[in-house]
């Protein structure tokens, strides 16, 4: 007699696909965990040791013209082709800081030299969600956020996109409220 087949007796191969198909099964809900396998999706606090000499790769980012302390400060990296930029769930990695009146410094490590495009946003009032009248924001080279019937729009991946190499990259984006 042939005993039933288990996840810790599948083939890797086999085993992989059956886990994946779980994840996929499980909709909405598994889709995060699966993004973040694939290098997406990562969320980290501000660490600002990660772009101390000798580090690196990773982008040290002085966010200036911030309003106030309250609310959150995100900063989201994304690989610079434009399948990933501003897609939802297509960031490497967003850094949370607190915001501070005036200027604040945040370090976003990526996965390796290459070029990127950068997003900064201050939801002022802490909810975790876009609020176009409040929230400000910011990219990497600064460019204008346009508007197109009072809706903001955001510059295309070749206005921000930047190169990163071994170390630590240095970046100066400030602040846009709408």
């Amino acid at each position: 007699m042939i005993a039933p087949a288990s996840a810790f007796t599948l083939a890797p191969a086999r085993a992989l696909a059956a886990l994946a198909a779980l994840g996929l099964a499980l909709g909405p809900a598994g889709a995060p965990a699966l993004a973040q396998e694939a290098g997406y999706a990562r969320k980290a606090m501000n660490d600002l040791s990660l772009c101390a000499p000798g580090k690196g790769p990773a982008v040290r980012v002085t966010v200036n013209g911030i309003k106030s302390s309250s609310g959150y400060l995100f900063a989201r990296i994304y690989h610079a082709r434009a399948s990933d930029w501003m897609k939802s769930r297509r960031y490497i990695v967003r850094v949370e800081a607190r915001p501070q009146p005036g200027t604040v410094v945040m370090c976003v490590p990526v996965p390796g030299p290459g070029e990127y495009a950068l997003t900064i946003q201050h939801d002022v009032n802490g909810n975790r969600d876009t609020d176009i009248s409040t929230d400000g924001a910011g990219m990497s080279n600064n460019p204008k956020i346009g508007r197109i019937l009072g809706i903001p729009r955001p510059p295309g991946l070749d206005k921000t996109r930047f190169a990163v190499g071994e170390g630590i990259t240095r970046l100066s984006i400030t602040m846009q409220y709408l």
